[in-house]
């Protein structure tokens, strides 16, 4: 190329970087926004679902789009995560949107339901079995858009100071349970008491509570509940597959670029994966530690199980009467549900059942 060409050419390959630079910039803005978790620094499993979710976001920008996460109780309480997205304290939240069922019931299927769905399940039914859409479009009504962000897999029954053997041995036990789930428990004669994650142990030490659930065998152990309950049982069957939300604040969320919601997505997808990772990881060597210190592993018997999954229908049947927005987005999860097990109970749980029967012959 002879040397007046190649100025030509490259004057106008300057002039076009000149324009395209502004448009650029304008697409990848400097954003500084900040996220309150609503679980303590101290569980890193769960609030550690934030700071991957917002490592993504900034390594992904080049440090052009940072979200600061602050842990429950630096911003706001940790159940008013929802509220301080919604009216704008903050511009989101990493949070289970069943802490707010008192606000309406629907939002528990956001995150697990009573006898609801596996954490498989319930990814898939969220991201690709149209959950997602149904659920987002109950959370429009409060100003929010929500993304899973971590999943704990199926949680454990919870600690008991005695052993329970048939549904009459519930009647009258005061257990640290809320939620939708404590509405269940209550038709066995439960007494659900709302105390903090900070106030369980010393609640169970004194003898003010009798019962208390949390998460599982990590979280559970380094709050030393092992210490003051003997029993553990399991399974949860009122959290199959928990899922954690980020929730955006709407107008935040449509004042972003295309490419920051598609990074805000895929961050969110990236943090909902590593939980769950994290405690398949984290959970079978505290499970082995407790049982090693003495704790009583224990299944919830047959009676027990089949008497909450009756006041389990009882209760979704008394919601759904009076709440459209519960019995629409419910009856399309029970429909994935069933679907689901249909097919799990071939290959999923035929591979699953011999391996655990056979995992000590090799």
């Amino acid at each position: 190329m002879k040397r007046r060409e190649f100025i030509k050419v490259a004057g106008i390959g300057a002039a076009g970087a000149a324009i395209a630079s502004p448009a650029i910039a304008q697409s990848s803005p400097e954003i500084k926004w900040r996220l309150t978790s609503s679980f303590p620094k101290s569980l890193d499993t769960i609030y550690g679902a934030a700071e991957v979710f917002s490592k993504a976001v900034a390594e992904a920008t080049d440090n052009k789009f940072q979200i600061q996460v602050f842990a429950a109780g630096e911003v706001v309480p940790g159940l008013q995560a929802l509220d301080a997205a919604s009216n704008g304290t903050v511009e989101m939240a990493h949070t289970a949107t069943y802490y707010y069922v008192g606000k309406d019931p629907t939002f528990a299927l956001g995150t697990a339901v009573p006898f609801g769905l596996n954490s498989r399940m319930q990814t898939s039914w969220l991201q690709v079995g149209g959950g997602g859409e149904l659920f987002n479009e109950f959370l429009k009504g409060h100003n929010v858009i929500g993304f899973a962000a971590g999943n704990t897999g199926c949680q454990m029954g919870g600690w008991f100071r005695k052993e329970l053997k048939d549904p009459s041995d519930m009647s009258g036990l005061k257990m640290r349970i809320g939620g939708f789930a404590g509405r269940v428990l209550t038709k066995l004669g439960v007494v659900p008491q709302q105390v903090a994650g900070g106030d369980i142990y010393p609640s169970l030490e004194k003898g003010t509570i009798d019962a208390a659930e949390w998460v599982g065998p990590y979280d559970d152990e380094k709050l030393g509940f092992q210490k003051v309950a003997k029993y553990y049982y399991y399974p949860g069957w009122w959290e199959g597959g928990p899922t954690l939300h980020n929730l955006v604040n709407l107008a935040k969320w449509e004042s972003l670029p295309a490419s920051y919601k598609s990074i805000i997505k895929t961050a969110s997808t990236l943090a909902n994966e590593t939980m769950q990772a994290r405690y398949d990881a984290y959970n079978p060597p505290a499970l082995k530690r407790l049982v090693a210190g003495g704790t009583q592993l224990r299944p919830f018997s047959a009676s027990i199980m089949d008497a909450s999954l009756k006041a389990a229908n009882e209760v979704y049947a008394e919601t759904s009467a009076n709440n459209p927005n519960f019995k629409k987005i419910y009856e399309a999860m029970a429909a994935y549900r069933n679907d689901q097990y249909t097919w799990w109970q071939v290959a999923e749980y035929g591979f699953d059942s011999f391996q655990v029967r056979s995992r000590t012959r090799t």
